[in-house]
């Protein structure tokens, strides 16, 4: 059931979406019933409104090298994931479209702006107290966390020079006053420059003494998080450093998912996924609920099920292919648990809780949520160990790699630049007839040859990050950023490949997802093709 309510929002924070959607049913009219903000109390409680509440996950992970296509006759599928999965120009509706990610990204901004200006209206008046400051860190955050997901889904990822050129999104800096205002796209670079100033900015404002749920908003390390990967974007090896430190501080260890002990509770999907977005453990750092089929997508269930992390990618390239640490389920504290039926076999770790909202209890119809991990600090610890190798701080690196290794699987041993580079040597290279744990990488910036100690561990951090973050849609981002070609098999019964259906490469346009439709027909300039 596609939710309709997203944009009504929008008459709060002073119509941001009128200039970018022709569907916005306020358009004939400037919102001028706006509701004032303007006390401390009001923005707090307009800053619960400054988080997504619609995933872009689903598509970013389809649209990854995690999922194959399970068989042509597999009938668990719909329209729009078949584009999704083919790196087509998605046309087709649903919770989780581009406009859905568009619309709601800038909802977001738009309530970060409108709480910007009560701000400064309370500051104007001599109003100044710790909380205006912490949600002011907070609002400035939200704003550039909204247009960091617009600038990585709907762009090319941040190429230094070539950033320069390659189009990016409107930065909106300010609550938009006019009826039909036009936009232009501005660049990559100048994307990249704004959200610099707004993080830099908020985390040095942001606090936590003002939040009743602090999980679920930019917290202190939540802020430091966001900073660390912002900067890992941006190429800014030294700042994502700095950030992650902060993050995780001196005990990095105690921040990390309990894995071991994970393993001694109850086990099953519904006992898991709860207690893998639980807000009482340390290594969640922000959470956001969302209109979602990650749930069904990523739990055991037929839906959606044609493309999925097929046995075949398991077996050669993730979970239980051979990995530095071990081969097989068994390495892990909890092990990925594998589905198998006529056309389909997939594997999934159990993280993503499923839930149904009932909007008519006798016609059975609702709207699927889900609870996503946006930032965790174990995904921070391997964010710090990428740093640190581009930095050629590898006995650091080295470091935060066996930390993860020790903490997610059962094997003990200590990794070393040594054996890390020793290790990915002796693996062949992907191809597109036979996966590995290995990607040639063609980044945008400059790395040491293939079979470097610098290259070996930057294999190894993509791997665990690969296994890290698998269901949440993280993937497709480490893709653009190291150039790694892609390719889209189909797998007969045997579940081995049968065909070969089409390749993503590094320079592919099909990289930067479309923008929506309606976006388009608002005049703004599409994405190349």
């Amino acid at each position: 059931m596609k939710n309709t309510n997203i944009l009504k929002t929008v008459i709060l924070s002073a119509g941001v979406l009128l200039g970018l959607s022709s569907c916005n049913k306020f358009l004939d009219e400037m919102p001028d019933n706006r509701a004032t903000i303007d006390t401390e109390e009001k923005i707090v409680s307009l800053l619960n409104s400054a988080y997504p509440t619609h995933s872009y996950q689903l598509i970013t992970e389809m649209m990854s090298d995690n999922v194959d296509c399970n068989s042509p006759e597999n009938p668990y599928t719909d329209a729009f994931l078949d584009q999704v999965y083919g790196w087509e120009d998605i046309t087709e509706s649903d919770n989780e479209d581009p406009e859905a990610v568009w619309n709601d990204a800038y909802t977001v901004i738009a309530t970060a702006n409108q709480a910007l200006d009560a701000i400064a209206d309370l500051e104007s008046e001599g109003v100044t107290s710790t909380t205006l400051t912490e949600c002011k860190g907070e609002a400035l955050l939200c704003r550039a966390f909204g247009h960091y997901i617009l600038v990585n889904v709907f762009c090319r990822e941040y190429r230094g020079e070539k950033s320069k050129s390659d189009l990016g999104i409107p930065y909106m800096s300010a609550v938009e006053t006019t009826l039909n205002p036009k936009y232009d796209r501005g660049t990559v670079a100048e994307v990249y420059e704004a959200m610099e100033a707004d993080i830099l900015e908020g985390v040095s404002l942001v606090g936590d003494s003002h939040l009743s749920v602090p999980k679920y908003h930019f917290n202190q390390a939540a802020a430091y998080a966001f900073a660390c990967k912002f900067f890992l974007s941006y190429q800014k090896w030294d700042q994502a450093k700095k950030y992650a430190d902060l993050c995780l501080g001196s005990n990095p260890k105690s921040m990390l998912r309990p894995w071991a002990s994970e393993a001694t509770e109850t086990q099953g999907y519904e006992a898991n996924t709860l207690r893998y977005v639980s807000d009482s453990y340390s290594c969640n750092l922000l959470l956001h609920t969302s209109y979602s089929n990650l749930g069904l997508a990523f739990g055991p269930y037929y839906v959606y099920k044609k493309y999925s992390h097929s046995q075949y990618i398991a077996n050669n390239a993730t979970v239980l292919a051979t990995q530095i640490f071990g081969t097989g389920s068994t390495v892990y504290y909890i092990s990925p648990k594998t589905y198998s039926a006529t056309n389909l076999s997939t594997v999934v770790f159990w993280k993503i809780p499923y839930r149904f909202e009932y909007t008519d209890v006798v016609a059975g119809i609702g709207y699927r949520h889900a609870v996503l991990p946006v930032l965790k600090a174990d995904d921070i610890l391997l964010c710090r160990a990428e740093a640190s190798i581009m930095l050629k701080q590898y006995d650091a690196a080295a470091e935060d790699l066996t930390m993860w290794m020790n903490n997610f699987t059962t094997n003990s041993s200590a990794l070393t630049p040594a054996s890390i580079t020793s290790f990915y040597n002796g693996v062949d290279y992907s191809t597109a007839k036979a996966a590995t744990v290995k990607d040639h990488l063609e980044p945008s910036f400059t790395i040491d040859a293939e079979g470097s100690t610098q290259e070996s561990m930057l294999q190894c951090v993509l791997a665990f990050k690969r296994i890290e973050n698998l269901h949440e849609g993280q993937r497709w981002f480490d893709v653009k950023r190291y150039g790694i070609t892609i390719y889209r098999k189909t797998l007969n019964a045997a579940g081995s490949i049968d065909t070969i259906d089409d390749t993503l490469g590094p320079d592919d346009p099909r990289r930067a997802i479309q923008l929506p439709s309606k976006v388009l027909a608002a005049e703004l300039e599409a994405n190349p093709r």
